[in-house]
C-alpha cells in the first residue's frame, strides 16, 4: 500500500511516542550534567582525578546486567562510551 504515512493514524501514534521518549531522553542528559557538574568541582577542589576508570566500567556492568533490550550489550557500550565522552565535553 502507498500513500503519505504521515496521515496514518499508527505512524502518527508512534511518531508522537519517539518524540516524547525522544524529550525524555535530553532531559536525563541534562540531569546528568547537572549532577556529574557539581561532582566534578567538588572532585576538583579536593584534588581528586575527575575521570574514575574504576567506576565508569562498574557502572557499564551494572547497566549491563540491568538492560533487558533490545538494546544489544555492543549497542549498550557504545551509548554509554558516548554519554561519558559528551559529559566530559560538556563540561569540560
Amino acid at each position: 500500500m502507498h500513500g503519505d504515512p504521515g496521515s496514518d493514524p499508527r505512524v502518527q501514534g508512534l511518531r508522537a511516542e519517539i518524540t516524547s521518549t525522544d524529550h525524555e531522553i535530553v532531559r536525563a542528559v541534562n540531569r546528568r550534567l547537572d549532577l556529574v557538574r557539581p561532582l566534578k568541582e567538588h572532585k576538583t577542589a579536593m584534588g581528586y582525578d575527575f575521570v574514575d576508570k574504576d567506576r565508569e566500567d562498574a557502572l557499564l556492568a551494572e547497566l549491563e546486567r540491568e538492560n533487558g533490550g533490545p538494546l544489544s550489550t555492543d549497542g549498550l557500550r557504545k551509548l554509554h562510551a558516548e554519554l561519558l565522552a559528551l559529559t566530559k565535553r560538556e563540561l569540560g
